[in-house]
């Protein structure tokens, strides 16, 4: 770990915020508090989800953009912008700064999800695509800056940036007034600084929580460590929060007003997600995720009622796919096999109708009558299945056993018949 360098003492305050709400309020939404049945019955009280993902441009970084903006002088708007972003501060920068009529230009890390680099170009921007991490991102966006005399917009390190992100706390206070406690996604600090700034200076007594991706941690590294640190790069799902660590500016704030960060594995932020879709029929990336996956894993309990915030909803489709079906695999539901039939007609058929009267749906099949191994005659099934989770999976497995049917050796049909017998037996 590194120390970062110091920054200036941040001017951001409750009187800077209410002012950055009146100046976006024309072009930020004002997204609404939805409560969560499915959340409430986890966390054993009452939670809602503030949906920032219904937010212009899919996320909440158009109003620190978009503050940050509105303050620049006619001299400084025409020298253009430049950002550094996974992908949702650039699609902000993108939307506010060519909105204004300024000239932007972004740089995304190679990898940044598709949707959120066509994003950034349907908004007006030109896009750099550059380096593998956000840190590298963002040395080519300071060059940039330098060589064309752009102004660098930072993604966090800046106060009115960080302003502009409290006013997500403002709507908080006004849409759940009896909220005890806030779950905040985080990365960089920006909008757990400014939403904890909001809240904690009306009401010091609601409880404020950071939630970071455990694979980059920076912000709960800080706090342990008293000071600013910062975490090499490493791969998540999270990728709007890959960041290494806070700026001295939003540490300070964090450390002034934040009561606790925890973390969650990208396992429990893919769980998360897939919920979220299921439960609340609401589509969040990774980022996004990360206050639901904190209650749902019990990487957190909250002790009285809970706003989580979903930060953003700009996930690439194939990456979605991928997610829900891991989460899907994770939770049980899909689940492989392998049967051993009569290579003969109507073994198939025999098979199918099985899994049928168990409830089971096939979802794949490869009918495979050259298995290393096997008799003559004998052929193999691979099947994936669709399954309500392990206990269904067992019935399955002994509806296709009371018929004849066997897996092969060491496949999961024959594990998990012998657990099932396990469990009648205890």
């Amino acid at each position: 770990m590194q120390e970062t360098p110091s920054a200036p003492v941040t001017a951001v305050s409750l009187a800077s915020i209410r002012a950055a709400r009146a100046a976006i309020a024309s072009t930020v939404r004002l997204t609404p508090v939805w409560p969560s049945a499915t959340l409430e019955r986890i966390a054993g009280v009452s939670t809602s989800l503030k949906c920032e993902q219904m937010q212009l441009t899919g996320s909440f970084k158009i109003r620190g953009a978009a503050n940050f903006v509105r303050r620049l002088s006619a001299g400084a708007r025409a020298r253009g912008l430049v950002a550094a972003s996974a992908g949702n501060h650039a699609q902000g920068v993108a939307l506010a700064g060519t909105t204004a009529g300024i000239d932007v230009t972004v740089v995304m890390p190679a990898s940044a999800p598709l949707a959120k680099v066509s994003a950034a170009r349907g908004y007006g921007a030109r896009v750099v695509l550059h380096g593998a991490s956000l840190e590298e991102a963002r040395a080519r966006a300071v060059a940039i800056a330098e060589r064309e005399g752009r102004l660098y917009v930072p993604p966090f390190d800046d106060d009115a940036i960080i302003a502009g992100q409290g006013t997500v706390g403002l709507e908080i206070l006004e849409q759940a007034p009896s909220v005890a406690e806030v779950l905040v996604p985080t990365g960089g600090g920006g909008l757990l600084a400014g939403v904890a700034a909001a809240v904690k200076e009306q009401r010091p007594s609601i409880r404020i929580v950071g939630v970071q991706a455990a694979a980059m941690d920076g912000v709960a590294q800080s706090l342990a460590a008293h000071r600013p640190v910062t975490t090499p790069p490493a791969r998540t799902i999270a990728d709007g929060v890959a960041v290494a660590g806070p700026s001295a500016r939003t540490f300070a704030l964090v450390e002034r007003y934040v009561d606790d960060v925890v973390t969650v594995t990208d396992e429990a932020i893919a769980h998360a997600i897939v919920l979220l879709i299921e439960r609340s029929k609401m589509i969040v990336e990774g980022a996004g995720a990360l206050a639901v996956a904190a209650i749902q894993s019990g990487a957190y309990r909250p002790r009285g009622e809970t706003v989580a915030l979903l930060s953003g909803g700009n996930i690439d489709v194939n990456l979605l796919g991928s997610i829900v079906r891991r989460g899907l695999v994770d939770a049980g539901r899909y689940r492989h096999l392998t049967v051993e039939v009569s290579d003969t007609p109507g073994e198939l058929a025999l098979v199918t109708t099985a899994i049928a009267a168990a409830g089971g749906n096939v979802l794949e099949v490869d009918h495979n009558r050259e298995a290393p191994g096997m008799p003559v005659g004998v052929a193999v099934l691979d099947l994936l299945l669709e399954v309500n989770g392990a206990e269904h999976f067992d019935q399955v497995i002994d509806t296709l056993r009371a018929r004849g049917l066997r897996g092969v050796p060491g496949s999961a049909a024959r594990l998990a018949t012998e657990d099932a017998r396990r469990r009648h037996q205890a």
